[in-house]
């Protein structure tokens, strides 16, 4: 079974989660425009296209601004692995976001 980030990562920011309360449902746990990439919920899989992510207990900011660290990320690491032929290059991803509106 694929896991979304917040499973991988086990911040606890998806929707019921233990850290919710204090930090709030992540964003990519609540992007719904990107439900299916590469397999996860909403952008479980695709968090490194979303702002507001936490990653190593801080929030991250925008795409621009965090891309490079994540793709040295390890669950960055697991999906493009796990999806390798079928994995949606993020360009495709930022095109269909713009897109969508």
């Amino acid at each position: 079974m694929k896991k979304n980030c917040w499973e991988f990562m086990k911040c606890g920011r998806e929707p019921l989660g233990k850290n919710v309360r204090e930090l709030g449902v992540c964003p990519a746990a609540a992007y719904e425009k990107l439900d299916g990439a590469n397999g996860g919920v909403n952008a479980g899989r695709t968090c490194w296209l979303i702002a507001g992510t936490l990653c190593g207990g801080e929030v991250q900011g925008t795409y621009a601004r965090k891309y490079q660290s994540c793709t040295e990320c390890d669950f960055y690491q697991a999906v493009t692995s796990e999806e390798k032929n079928h994995y949606v290059h993020t360009e495709r991803f930022i095109n269909s976001i713009k897109a969508a509106g």
